[in-house]
């Protein structure tokens, strides 16, 4: 068996190296002629899958290592008779990281604010758990919840009204009863309450990119937040220029949140094939030090992982790129490796700090 995988997905060997041939490629380089003679195909959000790559293939499988599938030509791999699967939620908790760190550098009072959460999903439904846990208050946007699923749920345009930070978690799509391309478009960018901090890790194209850069050179009082960019690799570099920080789409970039991505993948794949996936060993936490005060659950946080170093090295890249798309790419692939709250265990004397670090997902020892 041929399987033919994107370089930046971890444990291949490990997984599917016992399963065949295993061959890596960096995700934009597979082309029709790379899995022409594939059984197997594994990819991240960078390689469209369809008819243009797979007609005239032997793959019978194709996996996603991501929570999102906008690159998937899911309705062709069925008619193709293709088995499919992708990983929803492997990389929420990075993202609610993600989300949480760029809160305590930009909004540090954030507990005290109204969080608008539009999607409610895997991703979204996790940062609204948390929050609700940390006393937080909370609006709903999500057309596909029952109406009763929530007491915060609104509508979208009550929850742009009402939001001190905007944070947006659904997928890219451009048809159906509620499409999200372009969700926030010119004039739902000009309804967002003054003074908001908009934060977009979902999909580039979610926010109209050119009307927001018009809104934010206009003076508007908007604080926005990208980690994903239309057109990406490409992005606008007259919008970068006014965003308060931006990243290169590493938002669910943990190594938890790849690992969990390949693991799902794997464990679809073997079920597919008819075999037990080997278990996972449980890992020790590794100690954090955080000393006490006011402040102690952000110094918490950020020192799991600090947005503004990432902003300061795309920043830093993009200044000298000849090529703003390998540049984007390069940033992704030497992306430092992040490790997520689970990953490590806080010792601390308080009682109501330990309570809230345990809600975001800390061990706490004792």
């Amino acid at each position: 068996m041929k399987i033919v995988a994107d370089e930046n997905m971890p444990l291949l060997a490990e997984l599917f190296g016992a399963h065949g041939e295993v061959v890596a490629l960096p995700g934009r380089a597979i082309g029709p002629a790379a899995v022409r003679a594939a059984d197997v195909l594994l990819v991240r959000s960078v390689t469209p899958v369809d008819a243009a790559l797979l007609a005239g293939s032997r793959v019978r499988f194709v996996g996603s290592a991501t929570s999102g599938c906008d690159h998937v030509d899911q309705p062709w791999l069925a008619r193709a008779g293709i088995h499919f699967a992708h990983a929803p939620g492997c990389n929420a908790g990075a993202v609610v990281q993600y989300l949480l760190s760029t809160c305590c550098v930009l909004r540090p009072a954030w507990r005290e604010l109204v969080v608008g959460i539009v999607g409610c999903g895997a991703v979204g439904g996790r940062l609204y758990r948390l929050l609700r846990g940390l006393g937080v208050r909370c609006l709903v946007s999500d057309p596909l919840l029952p109406a009763t699923a929530l007491p915060e749920r609104r509508d979208l345009d009550a929850v742009l009204a009402g939001a001190d930070i905007l944070c947006l978690h659904v997928p890219l799509t451009r048809s159906g009863d509620h499409p999200t391309f372009h969700l926030l478009d010119a004039g739902r960018l000009a309804r967002l309450k003054p003074g908001c901090l908009l934060i977009n890790a979902a999909r580039g194209a979610v926010v109209d990119n050119a009307a927001l850069r018009r809104r934010l050179a206009a003076g508007a009082p908007l604080t926005a937040v990208l980690d994903v960019w239309e057109g990406e690799p490409y992005l606008d570099l007259a919008l970068w220029q006014w965003v308060a920080s931006g990243t290169p789409h590493i938002a669910g970039y943990s190594r938890e949140g790849r690992e969990n991505g390949t693991r799902a993948v794997h464990a679809a794949f073997c079920a597919w094939r008819g075999v037990a996936p080997p278990a996972t060993p449980a890992a020790r936490p590794w100690p954090l030090a955080v000393a006490p005060g006011s402040d102690a659950l952000a110094r918490a946080v950020l020192a799991t992982f600090d947005v503004r170093v990432e902003h300061r090295r795309m920043a830093a890249a993009l200044a000298v790129a000849d090529d703003i798309g390998r540049a984007f790419d390069a940033l992704r692939r030497s992306c430092p490796e992040r490790r997520e709250f689970g990953h490590f265990e806080v010792a601390t004397g308080d009682p109501a700090l330990a309570a809230d670090l345990r809600r975001i997902g800390f061990a706490v020892a004792g």
